[in-house]
């Protein structure tokens, strides 16, 4: 009953975030005492659970090496460690790992031991300075949340010491999503509410199987080969470091802008790894096998984007999907390996967050596969297809002495169950205590009688009946009381909150040339180039913004089920009442969307759970493939549904960055995550 719902405008997320911590700086309503905290042995001594980098450092001066960077001993001495330096209570330049207290807000000259001037500034400092950009209206005035409602938030958020949070999640993947995430985030390290009751927590992690366990060695086999050299996505890696970066400096041009962006501290990029194959920067591709991936579907405009290049074998030779669906990427694939889907395979799995005890659940076929079988009586499936190429390559870690124990003796990986139990066999006997032996009663009334005998036949006597007591429970679940102790929740964060991270501010964007800023700050959501979307895209022309949303009933791979088109055969698509009537629109009118990437017709319902200027679309739904379309296989038709068609894609709208070399769909200019807020749009009446 207490709940209020406040209204942003989509890729403004950091506008009220950092309007907030401004209104915390200057009123002091920051943790003061837990921000003083400078290192672990501060931290222990006054009894918390963590600590940030608050005190510690920063060299404010635009100086190669050094700008942006935590001052250490080193600096001021040539036989110092790197050990961050902070100001303590009496003004004394000391190591922080010894200082009890350092003073929150510094800004002076420091002497380096080479003789330099410079000069440094606490990272609470350089923080309070990004809040101070914008004024309390500038930023009211950016994300559309008035005022006296920003300093609401502040006050409230403020006024019941460690017991408040805040999270953030796909709500802030717009083209400025890496530094919306931050500043969200960063109002739990001003309150020091992480590991406490009330406040945020780290999840209790999982039984991690996949290791050189207690029972067998899953990690480690003879001849491994560990993947190495540049990532095709670009990440993970400076662009400073790069034969382009190099070239430029020796021929005398600038070396900004590269041919498109690089990611040096984030990693991950699906959103960047397909164009950059097809474009061969940094380089091309030979092959691609994917496995229960659909670009074309989850990333906004990239479908537009590469699928013809995607169909140009000059480009990219041969694709290979592996997937139990044909969807709107494996349809292009040249080869489709049958997949087993959810209920018919093996797997593993943990929570993403929000579970402070350690937990991972266990995934067995609960029905038999209904692909086809290999020769040895194998269903066709990824880890067959895997396991079947690699025999065939002769590779190490596959075959009948692939898997080794603890002792030295080897067994096969020749199917599936060879890796999925033993897997299952170290989480059992994990800890100071395995779990218990499962008896008749829990294999019975669990269905894991289907399965006891592939446990059986793969695995040693002794871990039958703990392994079938795994599966019996769907997984290995520490006692929810482990999470908690008297003083903390979760497991510990050893590491110091960022308040300045020196490894974002040490980089810069490698089409601008502009350094990251190493703390959260305001930038208006924008194009690779640094182009505010607003700018190319004039609020004018392009009056809304569009938004996605998870479905309560439908998502991307249920589409096929059609109960659930039972219950919602189309998705929502929603538009505030106010905007109904400035465009003349009824509940249940058509309208036709358009974006600078295409354009759809969907049905419009009014409501006033959505932002004035914002078009809501429920995700899941607007399918193209997944059975919506007829295929022949052998000449003969396949069946299909049209009703997996209905409603529409949000991605399909999506378009991409008219400011690229390499094209591609427009992403967050820092982490290249997905931009699917804040799209801009207009609609026509039909």
């Amino acid at each position: 009953p207490r709940g209020r719902w406040q209204p942003v405008m989509p890729g403004s997320d950091s506008a009220l975030a950092m309007g907030m911590i401004r209104w915390i700086m200057d009123n002091q309503r920051y943790n003061a005492d837990y921000l003083a905290i400078p290192g672990v042995q501060a931290m222990q001594q006054a009894g918390e659970q963590s600590w940030t980098n608050a005190t510690h450092l920063v060299i404010a001066d635009e100086l190669p090496t050094l700008a942006g960077q935590h001052l250490t001993l080193r600096h001021l001495t040539p036989d110092g460690e790197e050990t961050p330096v902070v100001l303590n209570t009496d003004g004394e330049l000391v190591d922080a790992s010894t200082c009890r207290q350092a003073r929150l807000f510094v800004t002076q000259y420091v002497t380096l031991a080479d003789g330099q001037r410079v000069t440094v500034k606490s990272g609470l400092q350089r923080l309070k300075e990004a809040a101070e950009k914008l004024s309390l209206a500038q930023y009211s005035e950016q994300c559309g949340v008035p005022e006296a409602q920003i300093i609401a938030l502040a006050e409230t958020f403020t006024s019941h010491g460690r017991k408040a949070a805040v999270i953030s999640h796909g709500g802030m993947m717009a083209g400025n999503g890496f530094y919306n995430a931050w500043s969200v985030m960063m109002l739990n390290a001003l309150i020091g509410n992480l590991s406490l009751s009330g406040g945020v927590f780290v999840g209790g992690g999982k039984f991690n199987g996949v290791s050189d366990g207690p029972r067998y060695n899953m990690n480690s086999f003879a001849g491994k080969v560990k993947p190495s050299g540049l990532s095709i996505a670009r990440s993970k890696t400076a662009y400073e470091a790069s034969e382009e970066y190099r070239d430029k400096i020796a021929g005398g041009q600038s070396p900004y802008p590269a041919k498109a962006p690089w990611y040096p501290f984030v990693a991950g990029q699906l959103t960047e790894l397909l164009t950059s194959a097809l474009e061969g920067y940094p380089y091309p591709l030979k092959a691609w096998i994917s496995n229960m991936s659909n670009p074309f579907y989850g990333v906004p405009g990239l479908r537009a984007v590469a699928e013809e290049k995607l169909k140009d074998p000059r480009r990219l030779p041969l694709f290979i999907a592996i997937d139990a669906f044909m969807n709107e990427t494996t349809a292009l694939a040249d080869y489709i390996v049958p997949d087993t889907h959810n209920f018919e395979s093996w797997g593993f799995t943990a929570p993403w967050g929000g579970v402070a005890s350690k937990a991972t659940t266990a995934r067995w076929p609960v029905v038999a596969p209904t692909t086809h079988r290999t020769a040895d009586g194998q269903p066709v499936s990824m880890e067959a297809f895997c396991i079947a190429v690699a025999k065939r390559l002769h590779l190490p870690g596959f075959g009948d002495r692939a898997i080794t124990d603890p002792q030295g003796n080897t067994f096969p990986l020749n199917r599936a169950e060879d890796f999925y139990l033993r897997v299952a066999a170290n989480i059992a006997f994990m800890g100071k205590t395995p779990v218990a032996l499962a008896n008749q009663e829990d294999i019975s009334l669990t269905g894991v009688s289907r399965i006891l005998p592939a446990i059986q036949h793969t695995l040693k006597a002794d871990e039958v009946g703990r392994v079938a007591f795994i599966y019996s429970r769907g997984g290995r679940f520490a006692p929810e009381d482990s999470g908690y102790t008297e003083q903390r929740l979760g497991n510990a964060w050893k590491k110091p909150l960022q308040i300045w991270n020196a490894d974002v501010a040490a980089h810069r964007h490698a089409i601008t040339g502009e350094r990251f800023s190493g703390c959260p700050v305001w930038y208006p959501a924008r194009l690779s180039d640094g182009r505010a979307i607003d700018d190319q895209f004039p609020i004018g022309q392009w009056p809304l913004k569009l938004i996605s949303f998870k479905s309560n009933t439908m998502s991307s791979s249920t589409a096929v089920i059609p109960r659930l088109h039972h219950v919602k055969p189309a998705n929502l698509v929603a538009l505030n009442p106010q905007d109904g009537e400035r465009y003349g629109l009824q509940h249940g009118d058509r309208v036709r969307i358009i974006t600078p990437g295409g354009q759809v017709v969907a049905q419009i319902s009014l409501l006033n759970g959505v932002m004035p200027g914002v078009i809501a679309i429920e995700h899941g739904y607007g399918h193209r493939e997944m059975g919506a379309t007829q295929h022949s296989l052998d000449g003969v038709p396949m069946p299909y549904d049209p009703q997996i068609r209905a409603g529409i894609n949000l991605n399909d709208l999506g378009f991409a960055d008219p400011t690229r070399t390499i094209t591609n769909t427009w992403l967050d200019w820092v982490s290249g995550a997905a931009v699917r807020q804040g799209l801009p749009a207009k609609i026509e009446r039909i």
